[in-house]
């Protein structure tokens, strides 16, 4: 049977891509985020999972105002990244892993959520930038990709219970799923932080501290907030939280945080990053 490994949360703003492709990772200010990486590439060598199943949010590539899911699956077989205006290219594509996928997206729709499923999809930095950092260079991604994207830009926006929800469906089908991938489960975007308006450059550590210190031990803490209290808290773009609840959601088994790093501003965003591990409940 497949097996969920762990948990990989971790900002995907678009500057890191720029600094990505100019080589800043050693830069004063790129380097406290670039260095979180690196018990994340340790665990990766040591792991090898075979599949990555990523709850992110489209910034317009896919989706637009107009025609704006609350919940949308990737069951494409190939899945490239295209810039959206910020200046990176990312060349390497992502093999897709359509039988899982669409083994996910039956399951959950007989738990009755109803997501979109997209048999061709393009995916922007919230993919590109997280699958860069975890593993840099040209070789060929050592995953295979099932993207789920959530929305967190057209309001109504989802609850935070229904991202948790979500999650856990994924993750009971990951686990009847008949194969015998090794899955790691990412939650990008946030934290806290607000692009445009009065309150652009909006940072609240104190609730940044607050989700990073109860991800891995009281996940349902994150949900005493409604949505519109966390863009009150987190910013209209520290919203992206629902993406790390959901991919909390999919870890179902006994979850230990391994290493933890949050650094501000990056591009006036909270940057962070958490490695959980995921294990069996028996065997923990």
């Amino acid at each position: 049977m497949s097996q969920i490994c762990g948990g990989i949360f971790t900002s995907h703003v678009p500057g890191i891509g720029k600094a990505i492709a100019q080589n800043l990772q050693d830069d004063p200010y790129w380097k406290p985020f670039f260095d979180g990486f690196k018990p994340v590439h340790q665990w990766l060598e040591a792991e090898r999972p075979d599949v990555a199943v990523v709850f992110y949010n489209d910034h317009g590539l896919n989706f637009f105002l107009d025609k704006m899911p609350t919940f949308a699956i990737g069951a494409a077989p190939q899945y490239r990244h295209e810039d959206e205006g910020w200046g990176i290219a990312f060349a390497r594509p992502y093999e897709g892993a359509p039988d899982l996928s669409w083994h996910i997206i039956e399951q959950v729709v007989a738990a009755e959520f109803d997501p979109v499923t997209c048999q061709s999809m393009a995916v922007d930095h919230a993919v590109a930038v997280p699958f860069e950092l975890c593993w840099p260079g040209d070789a060929p991604f050592p995953v295979k990709l099932v993207p789920i994207a959530i929305n967190t830009v057209q309001h109504p926006l989802p609850s935070p219970k229904r991202c948790y929800e979500l999650g856990k469906a994924v993750g009971r089908a990951i686990e009847s799923w008949g194969g015998n991938e090794k899955v790691v489960i990412f939650g990008t975007g946030g934290l806290s932080h607000q692009l445009e308006g009065e309150r652009a450059g909006h940072i609240n550590v104190d609730y940044d501290k607050f989700c990073l210190r109860n991800l891995a031990p009281d996940p349902e803490a994150l949900l005493q907030h409604d949505t519109l209290d966390i863009v009150e808290l987190a910013g209209s773009q520290g919203v992206e939280i629902l993406n790390w609840i959901a991919a909390r959601g999919a870890l179902r088994g006994s979850v230990r945080e391994l290493a933890s790093n949050y650094h501000v501003p990056i591009s006036n965003t909270a940057a962070a990053t958490v490695l959980l591990e995921n294990r069996d409940k028996v065997l923990a």
